[in-house]
């Protein structure tokens, strides 16, 4: 009967009966019609024709036929929503709707679109493929006229917005949300319209799951097509952020990862076909650097590889990490800025994080990341310094500056891009080494440090590389040797496991040893040694075991005059990484021997050569010891063209065979002479005591040196020069080795007090040659470390009760002479200076990092018992000597350690501390306490040197206890009490000082503001100290005075000043439309709103101190006018700031433009006319005695232009603080003479509610 009825349906239509059809139709009830419908829906056969033919027979404008019409309509989209029908025949059905739909009446309309909000409303679009039907609807509903609404009418438009209105109101069902999404792309919408709707699709994100969030992204993007762009972006942003912070440690952070992967891929796709995408993409991230996070972070670097994107991208992520790293930096050094604002994860942090989660299938993130990380390197690398040099930071130098930190994160994010992704290893490891290759004219160990991270972390995978590594070998000739020198020890681990690459190494070295290029040869000796110490020989002692049989010869600079070749730095001693060799020891040995003969071709080069082979052999024996005979037999055949065999001549080397000369040039041609001469004692059989005794016999003039010798720039002082320093060597090292020997001998004592003797007075005779009119510099002491640190403790800690007799009476000989005692501490300081500066020593065991430390700390144990028990109070009694003391040179050395130890050791201070003696300090006691102990040692010693009164004072001993003391007392927590007692004892020592000693002052103040700083705001320190800067130096009415304490001041002001522009900035940059709306309540003030005004007011107070203070004229007055321009700049930036956005309450701005105006700026006027007539009114005997004085600060004025600065910043105050009195109504007037600008403050109760709120609080 069913089938009957469709099939006559069918053939009514077919037949074009259209009479009988809509007959027929009408003949048939509601579920009649119904029913056939769905069996025909449901058999999927002939439902095209059965929807046509009820159309046709159902004419829209005769009632019964639109009837018939919707109710087709309200029964099939149910029908299709039900899952029940194939999809292809549920689409043809909604397209056929389709096609009708504008031909329904506006009430049809009406009722069919609140059936699909009702539908939707209660969670029945299960398959949402009806709501392909609703645009359609909606479009053909706003085209109506007129519709009834309630007991009115509304236009077709109106009723639409009134529906999804409605719509976007009510709650969805979540598996609706990616189809209504889906739907409105195709619903004309008005712009307030759309943006409702894109905060239901983004509120809707939280109540989806995870894996729904990445085709509604996608949806939402075509979305945005019509606009809220930015809304978009940042609403996905914001969901994943906050994902992100949930979802830390849980099960579904996989999932997650793998969802924001897909995320990021959407809108990488939408932004490449819509340019408005990108751009509002761009606004939103310059606009939000504070709200950036892993995801965006990995969104940034995946829509970098946009090439129209890319500059810009990289450049704000550039700008944007080393803002955060100066924000840092400013932040940990203010206590002011870290209780005002809590500190934030780091943005290096963040892109850290980016690098781990990239794992998880991001590889559309990973080439941003390496493109990153190379613009970080290349962009805040070490940059040359003069004559190409560059600061030498040392491998456990911490990254203190913010480029510093940039560079080194850029080192991080490609060593973990390395570690975790396969493809991008190969381009990491091409672009590091071409880096090396092509950057010579630039330093390059930050890639160095990378390379060696690399081998050490992933050697085995660094291997399937390896031709890229073989490759780089070709250049070592054309390298820089230090550039050499770190590629070859961050490769030593692959030469052990990698024939290939050890062969291939091997080929390059033999042919740079015949390069023509000096620093080839270098690079080939360097190569051979690194290979030496590496591959060592069956029955090789260890290094520890090894006693060195060699001595090191360094170079030295005198005047400024080369007398020899650089030191050279060879770092490729130790490495971290211990591959098994995969070769025998026999294979080992005669490979070493073989290089050893290649190396004896260097015995007939350039001085620089044979200096690096020599420093060489030293570590080579000492890692490889059973090379020891052929090193031994090189060295003898080498040593016995300089040394003099005998017996009774003088003096034992000749020197003249170790200059060399070219035309008027004079050079030293073989530095081999000290090192043979301590082979020569240790190693060949010779007898001590006939070289010390024949050096002890040997006179000035046997070496051409005396009083009346030249040592001018001239050939023949230049000579001389060498000359001397070789000779004063040769007594260094036997006075190493007599004192290593003797056994605490008397005797043998004695002849190094007369070796001394002599060392010493060459010495005298250079300073005193060399000091005409240049400033003397002596040549570097070739003493090492390790003997250093034994001999200061033989000669001030020995003196135990257990010693033995003989024992003490040898060392008396030596303590009795004050010049050997200044001499051990003065080379044991320029140790520690040269450690500080390059992170390394010279001599032995001077790479180590471990053992040089424990020598430090040796050191640092001896200086601190000398001077505790002998200070220099007791030292200097009845010297009349001008000589500086022992105690003193002590003194300097321990606060050159400390400072060594938080530069290069920062992890180890407490070990440092902790070795200094259990008789000094606590034992197990945390840093902040053992440094409070030793920091209440020197303050006792400061105490007592105040307390001595003027004529005792020791201003050198007083400026380095305040020193010692500043350096120390970085290591206090600023949390902890002992720091507190560490402010108060600072404070307390300032106000109760009264020596005028300007150095001392400063060191003391400059203390005091640095733990202030640390302890809470210094601007009321500030204005303190101001006031008794003013009531010293006097009104500008009198005559100034000298004073350097100001310009410490005004340092701090600016420092301040920075810390108000800093909170300015960061304020502007949170500014929000609704700000009045939101945050604190009406009539409180934001907290930073109220501490900046706060520190600019009690500023303000300060400067107007100084403006009236007869500061003297020139770089003190000059800097004054350049902070009062800066303070005037900042008050324009704040009111500025007020403009846009005003503060909860004005009162605060009241006083800072009550003092401004009406304090400051008139003073400002007359401190100009101080300053413009200062020299100008003197007598005529005062202009012509500082007539030259007089006209440099006129110059200075002229070309610093502080002055018009300054005016230009108080008349632009002026101008906007004029701006803000029209728009608040609250400031008003402004006076102006032609000269001065004074801005009034009044209140208007009839306009403002400000002077209520003002009663209110007084």
């Amino acid at each position: 009967m069913r089938a009957d009825i469709m099939e006559k349906i069918v053939s009514l239509s077919d037949g074009e009966r259209i009479p009988e059809l809509q007959q027929y139709l009408s003949s048939l009830t509601d579920d009649q019609l119904t029913t056939v419908v769905t069996n025909s829906a449901l058999k999927g056969k002939d439902i095209g024709a059965m929807v046509k033919s009820i159309f046709k027979g159902s004419p829209p404008s005769a009632p019964e036929g639109a009837s018939r019409r919707l109710l087709l309509y309200q029964h099939c989209i149910p029908l299709c929503e039900s899952g029940d029908l194939q999809t292809e025949v549920a689409s043809d059905i909604i397209g056929l709707l389709m096609l009708e739909t504008h031909n329904l009446p506006g009430p049809s309309l009406a009722q069919l679109a609140s059936l699909f909000v009702d539908a939707i409303k209660l969670g029945k679009m299960g398959s949402g493929k009806s709501l392909e039907l609703f645009p359609t609807v909606l479009t053909a509903l706003a085209a109506t006229e007129a519709l009834s609404y309630g007991k009115g009418e509304l236009s077709g438009e109106e009723y639409k917005k009134q529906l999804i209105n409605s719509l976007c109101s009510s709650r969805w069902d979540p598996q609706c949300v990616i189809h209504l999404t889906t739907m409105f792309r195709d619903v004309p919408l008005a712009p307030e319209e759309l943006q409702f709707l894109v905060e239901k699709v983004l509120r809707m994100f939280l109540k989806l799951d995870l894996q729904e969030i990445p085709p509604l992204v996608y949806q939402l993007l075509l979305l945005a097509a019509k606009g809220c762009k930015k809304q978009v972006l940042e609403g996905i942003i914001s969901y994943f952020k906050e994902q992100d912070l949930l979802s830390i440690m849980t099960p579904i952070i996989h999932n997650l990862r793998h969802v924001e992967g897909t995320a990021i891929l959407h809108i990488v796709f939408a932004v490449r076909l819509d340019q408005e995408l990108g751009r509002e993409f761009l606004k939103s991230v310059k606009g939000s650097q504070g709200e950036l996070c892993p995801f965006s972070i990995a969104l940034l670097l995946s829509v970098a590889r946009i090439q129209r994107y890319e500059e810009q991208l990289f450049d704000f992520l550039k700008g944007a990490i080393t803002k955060g790293f100066k924000d840092e930096h400013l932040q940990q050094g203010s206590k002011f800025l870290q209780d005002l604002l809590p500190q934030r994860c780091s943005l290096a942090q963040m892109i850290l994080d980016t690098v781990k989660n990239s794992v998880f299938g991001w590889d559309h993130v990973t080439q941003g990341l390496v493109q990153l990380g190379f613009i970080l390197m290349d962009a805040f690398g070490p940059k040359a310094g003069p004559f190409g040099k560059t600061a030498t930071e040392g491998a456990n130098a911490t990254a203190k500056t913010p480029t510093q930190q940039a560079c080194r994160l850029g080192g991080h994010i490609l060593l973990e891009g390395f570690k975790m992704h396969e493809p991008i290893r190969g381009e990491i490891l091409e672009q590091v080494l071409n880096r090396l290759v092509t950057k010579t004219a630039s330093p390059v160990t930050h890639f160095i440090d990378l390379l060696s991270d690399i081998v050490v972390s992933a050697p085995m995978i660094l291997l399937e590389s390896s031709s890229k590594v073989t490759e780089t070998f070709d250049h070592l000739s054309y390298l820089p040797l230090a550039t050499v020198q770190g590629l070859l020890k961050a490769v030593q681990p692959l030469l052990k496991v990698s024939m290939s690459m050890k062969d291939a190494l091997i080929l390059v070295l033999r042919k740079a040893m015949f390069s023509s290029q000096l620093d080839g040869r270098k690079s080939a000796v360097t190569g051979f040694l690194l290979l030496l110490k590496n591959f060592r020989v069956l029955g090789s002692m260890a290094s520890s075991q090894c006693t060195p049989a060699l001595s090191f010869m360094y170079s030295s600079h005198y005047e400024g005059i080369s007398i020899g070749p650089f030191i050279c730095d060879v770092s490729c001693a130790q490495v971290q990484v211990d591959v098994h060799s995969r070769y025998n020891s026999a294979a080992n040995e005669a490979f070493c021997l073989e290089i050893l003969s290649s190396l004896r071709r260097c015995l007939g080069q350039q001085a620089d050569v044979r200096l690096m082979l020599y420093e060489g052999f030293h570590d080579v024996l000492r890692r490889n010891s059973q090379l020891a005979s052929s090193i031994m037999q090189t060295l003898l055949s080498q040593m016995r063209r300089y040394y003099e065999p005998e017996q009774d001549l003088l003096p034992p080397v000749k020197l003249e065979l170790c200059i060399g000369a070219q035309g008027d040039q004079v050079f030293l041609q073989e530095p081999l002479v000290l090192t043979l001469t301590y082979y020569v004692t240790c190693s060949c059989g010779m007898r001590r005591s006939s070289i010390t005794r024949r050096m002890i016999k040997c006179e000035l003039e046997d070496f051409e040196l005396d009083k009346s010798a030249e040592f001018s720039l001239s050939s023949v002082g230049v000579k001389n020069s060498i000359y001397a320093v070789l000779v004063m060597g040769v007594y260094e090292v036997l006075i190493e080795y007599n004192f290593t020997k003797a056994n605490y001998s008397k005797s043998i004592f004695e002849e190094l007090l007369e070796l001394f003797s002599r060392y010493n007075k060459l010495s005298e005779i250079l300073k005193e040659k060399s000091g005409k009119g240049k400033s003397s510099k002596s040549p570097r002491s070739l003493l090492s470390m390790g003997f250093v640190s034994t001999l200061l403790t033989a000669l001030f800690r020995c003196a135990c009760v257990d010693s033995a007799q003989s024992r003490e009476e040898a060392l008396l000989v030596l303590r009795s002479s004050g010049d050997f005692l200044r001499y051990a501490v003065s080379v044991a300081l320029q140790k520690i200076t040269q450690l500080e500066e390059t992170g390394h020593t010279d001599g032995p065991d001077g790479q180590n990092t471990d053992k040089t430390f424990h020598h430090l700390c040796d050191i640092t144990s001896v200086l601190m018992w000398r001077y505790t028990n002998i200070p220099c109070a007791v030292e200097d009694a009845g010297k009349k000597e001008k000589r500086c003391s022992v105690s003193l040179l002590c003194l300097e050395g321990l606060l050159r350690i400390f400072s060594t130890g938080q530069q290069r050791y920062p992890a180890r201070v407490a070990q440092l501390l902790s070795a200094i003696g259990s008789d000094h300090g606590p034992g197990n006691a945390s840093v902040t306490e053992k440094t409070a102990f030793y920091i209440r040692q020197f303050q006792r010693a400061l105490f007592t040197q105040l307390n001595g009164g003027e004529e005792d004072f020791n201003s050198k001993e007083a400026q380095l206890l305040v020193n010692i003391l500043s350096v120390l007392s970085r290591q206090l927590e600023p949390s902890s009490q002992q720091f507190v007692q560490m402010i108060t004892w600072t404070v307390k020592i300032c106000k109760e000082t009264s020596f005028e000693d300007i150095a001392f002052s400063k060191g003391l103040l400059s203390l005091l503001f640095s733990l202030h700083v640390l302890y809470k705001s210094p601007v009321s320190l500030l204005w303190e100290l101001c006031q008794d800067i003013h009531s010293q130096l006097g009104d500008i009415d009198q005559v100034p005075t000298a004073t350097d304490r100001t310009l410490l001041v005004l340092s701090q002001v600016g420092k301040v000043l920075d810390e108000v522009d800093w909170l300015i900035t960061k304020k502007k940059g949170q500014l929000v439309p609704d700000r009045l709306s939101s945050g604190t309540a009406a009539g409180q003030q934001d907290p930073v709103e109220k501490a900046l005004t706060l520190q600019l007011g009690t500023l303000l107070t300060a400067l107007n101190e100084l403006v009236q203070t007869a500061l003297p004229s020139g770089v003190c007055t000059n800097t004054l006018l350049g902070e009062l321009s800066r303070t005037y700049t900042i008050l324009t930036t704040l009111v500025k700031y007020v403009c846009v956005c005003p503060l909860k309450s004005l009162i605060p701005l009241y006083f800072q433009v009550k003092l401004s105006g009406s304090h400051l700026t008139p003073q400002c006027y007359s401190f100009i006319t101080y300053v413009q007539l200062a020299g100008g009114g003197a007598d005529d005997k005062k202009k012509k005695k500082k007539e030259g004085e007089a006209t440099a600060t006129a110059k200075l004025l002229r070309e610093t232009k502080a002055i018009p600065n300054l005016i230009y910043s108080i008349e632009q105050y002026e101008k906007y603080l004029i701006t803000l009195s029209k728009k608040s109504k609250v400031c008003k007037g402004v006076v102006w003479d032609g000269r001065l600008s004074h801005i009034e403050l009044m209140s208007e109760p009839e306009q403002s509610q400000e002077p209520k709120k003002k009663r209110k609080k007084q």
